[in-house]
């Protein structure tokens, strides 16, 4: 497992069923290729996503909004209490080398801007196209080809 080069996974807290069917397949191929996650770690995009790295044997991190690790979704296997709240999002993309995003709000939405400020690839799948640095994704295993591509790089 390669625990240098974590791949961030974001969306919204809660979502759909075809939504969390894309940030599961989304997780386990990044899961099945050997990289960690990130991610807000609480429900929705997230927990579809560290579900899919969980059962494809992979590294899953929450950074939590709160103060208590047990906030955090039963597929976190590492979980980091921050008591930051939105803020956050800077260290989820501080510590991703690409970002998957999965759909999504104002807060996904957020993070893109974070990574595009600070330079991290994103990858997006039915989610915010703010700027054309952005590479859109036609399906999760697109999706997850690309943030192969590009961590491999980074």
């Amino acid at each position: 497992m390669s625990t240098e080069k974590i791949i961030g996974v974001i969306g919204a807290g809660e979502c759909d069923e075809r939504i969390r069917e894309f940030a599961y397949r989304v997780g386990k191929g990044i899961g099945e290729a050997g990289f960690p996650i990130i991610c807000g770690g609480l429900g929705g995009v997230m927990e579809a996503a560290c579900h899919g790295a969980y059962d494809a044997g992979g590294l899953t991190i929450g950074v939590l909004p709160g103060d208590s690790h047990q906030s955090a979704n039963r597929y976190v296997k590492i979980p980091i209490a921050t008591g930051l709240g939105i803020a956050r999002n800077v260290i989820i993309v501080k510590s991703s080398r690409v970002l998957v995003a999965v759909s999504g709000g104002p807060g996904t939405l957020s993070e893109i801007a974070f990574a595009l400020q600070l330079g991290v690839p994103v990858v997006g799948l039915e989610t915010h196209t703010p700027s054309p640095d952005i590479i859109v994704a036609d399906d999760p295993e697109h999706a997850v080809r690309e943030a192969l591509r590009l961590v491999e790089r980074a």
